[in-house]
């Protein structure tokens, strides 16, 4: 379900966000308008993205989702409605890929947090989801890709 998780270091990236917090049944339906809000605000910016949209998770709760909608970007944006400057920050992470439908993710996480959980690893509560390729790259969702990465604490 998931590739074998690595230890990876990220590098500093400068991000465009909307954050957002919505009860847990709400979350399909702000996502789509939240992406198209910024990625239509970074373009009117002449602001190119650097790679694939993601979301961060900030808070775990089981009833709400308190995230960023992100793009990483080639120049600092500017605030704008709910489009404001972000960084994807330099970090130790854990990382693994899951391919599938995003009904399976919930799945993939909890093999990954076990995973992670047996090698005696420790995280932090923040995690990011990197949608390398989705339903823009095709309609069969078994070939979706989703890198999910969770900070390692030392």
């Amino acid at each position: 379900m998931i590739e074998t998780p690595r230890i990876v270091q990220t590098v500093a990236q400068l991000t465009a966000v909307i954050p957002v917090t919505v009860a847990r049944n709400e979350i399909r339906t702000v996502m789509g308008p939240g992406i198209s809000e910024l990625m239509a605000t970074v373009a009117a910016q002449g602001i190119a993205p650097a790679g694939p949209w993601f979301t961060h998770h900030r808070r775990t709760d089981p009833q709400v989702f308190d995230f960023e909608i992100s793009v990483p970007v080639t120049a600092p944006v500017q605030t704008k409605g709910r489009v404001r400057p972000g960084l994807w920050p330099v970090m130790k992470v854990v990382r693994t890929v899951y391919q599938g439908p995003y009904e399976g993710m919930g799945a993939a996480w909890g093999e990954f947090n076990a995973w992670v959980q047996a090698q005696g690893l420790k995280t932090g509560q923040d995690f990011w989801e990197v949608y390398v390729a989705g339903p823009e790259s095709g309609a069969d969702p078994k070939l979706w890709r989703t890198e999910f990465s969770r900070q390692l604490l030392d």
